[in-house]
């Protein structure tokens, strides 16, 4: 294999996801759009919320874990065996820890103002 090509990439998904694959892209798709449309809106990022929606993402990263687990119907022992498997897991955790950050940053966008600022001091 002298070149990538991304529809291997596309091809090997689709494999691993079934029919989950198509929704997933699209909602990953939406999600990129909905924070670069809050980051427009707002004409900036907010410090606060991104930190916020990082630590709460953290989550995502488990969840992402989980999923992987599920969808390829295994068990952690069986998965990992090699420092490849290691490296696959932990790429799917820190997709999964950016993708629940994103979620929660836009979720904390549609919050009203005075939730959003924190508590009083």
């Amino acid at each position: 294999m002298q070149q990538i090509d991304p529809m291997v990439f596309v091809a090997v998904f689709q494999e691993m996801l079934g029919l989950a694959f198509w929704p997933l892209a699209g909602f990953i798709l939406l999600m990129v759009v909905a924070v670069v449309l809050t980051v427009v809106r707002e004409g900036r990022i907010s410090p606060r919320r991104l930190v916020y929606a990082q630590g709460i993402g953290a989550f995502g990263g488990v969840l992402a874990v989980w999923a992987m687990l599920w969808f390829t119907s295994s068990r952690a022992t069986d998965l990992l065996g090699g420092p490849i498997d290691w490296l696959l897991t932990l790429a799917i955790a820190a997709a999964g820890v950016i993708g629940g950050a994103m979620i929660v940053y836009v979720a904390l966008s549609f919050a009203p103002a005075s939730a959003r600022r924190g508590p009083a001091r």
